[in-house]
């Protein structure tokens, strides 16, 4: 822990990643004020809308977001809009009227691996240049309204998350009960590479990245190998003990889901966690194979057995 660097702020507490990192963080010894749009009762417990309160906090990491895996209209595009950056704009907003002694010295601000190209075999790094899509001129957006605050001293790191595997989150149990009831299957062609991270190693390297005084801008989470979705299909097939014979063509993805389907689905996106293995963060989940065991756990372990 760095030396005075206490309270840490969780825009997002109630969501999926902010619950696990709220958890973890208090585990380690921090003070956690965890913020939400209905906040329960509680000293701990902020709410997002209006002034957002940051003070007395040492880091702001902000998780809150509006889901994109949906049929983008043109409300729900408003909403995820709003969501990502005019939050974050708010976020900034505050800091920029607080007491430069009293602001918070570091804001970790979610994004995404959407921001790349989507760009078949090519590894991306992080100094990769952004996409031009929809989803790309969201991320590049959302990172811009966060590092406004580098203008007021503040340590900007954008967290450019891919799909984050673990239980009780929408990714996970989505695919878990395709495929348990056996319509899994690869989409498009299954040559699209998809950029994955467990739960753990991403709470992981939010809590590492918090700690790294020397750490400005993007941070890629994802796990150091990724793989294409035909990959991924067979093995959680596999590991779910169960068939993987749908087929979901491109056509079809794109009539269902519109721009979801064609960059949220369909993009191959290579992206390497270079900064942090650069930085010497070890992944306690390296390899999917490695991930959906802990993830499958006592059910596959049963399942295998035929005890289910």
């Amino acid at each position: 822990m760095s030396v005075g660097f206490k309270s840490v702020g969780v825009i997002g507490a109630t969501g999926f990643i902010g619950r696990a990192l709220a958890g973890h963080l208090s585990s380690e010894g921090f003070e956690v004020v965890r913020f939400s749009r209905r906040p329960p009762e509680g000293e701990h417990w902020r709410a997002i809308g209006g002034d957002l309160d940051l003070r007395g906090l040492d880091a702001v990491v902000n998780l809150a977001g509006e889901s994109i895996a949906q049929r983008w209209s043109r409300a729900v595009w408003a909403n995820i809009h709003e969501s990502r950056v005019g939050l974050t704009r708010s976020i900034v907003r505050a800091m920029q009227q607080m007491d430069p002694a009293e602001r918070p010295a570091v804001l970790l601000n979610a994004s995404a691996v959407g921001i790349y190209p989507s760009s078949g075999n090519e590894e991306l790094r992080e100094e990769e240049e952004p996409g031009t899509g929809r989803l790309a001129v969201l991320c590049r957006d959302w990172e811009a309204a966060a590092l406004e605050a580098e203008g007021l001293g503040v340590r900007v790191v954008p967290l450019r998350t891919g799909i984050v595997l673990g239980k009780g989150g929408e990714a996970w149990e989505r695919l878990r009960k395709l495929f348990r009831v056996g319509l899994g299957g690869r989409l498009g062609s299954g040559r699209q590479w998809m950029p994955w991270i467990h739960l753990e190693d991403q709470v992981a390297a939010i809590a590492f990245a918090l700690q790294q005084d020397d750490l400005h801008g993007p941070l890629n989470l994802c796990a150091p190998e990724p793989v294409t979705n035909r990959e991924f299909t067979n093995s959680l097939a596999q590991a779910l003990h169960r068939p993987a014979f749908c087929h979901v063509p491109r056509v079809a993805l794109r009539l269902m889901l519109g721009g979801f389907g064609e960059e949220g689905l369909l993009a191959s996106c290579r992206a390497l966690p270079a900064r942090l293995i650069k930085l010497g963060f070890e992944f306690n989940h390296a390899n999917l194979k490695d991930a959906l065991a802990e993830l499958v756990g006592e059910e596959g372990s049963r399942r295998s057995k035929g005890e289910l």
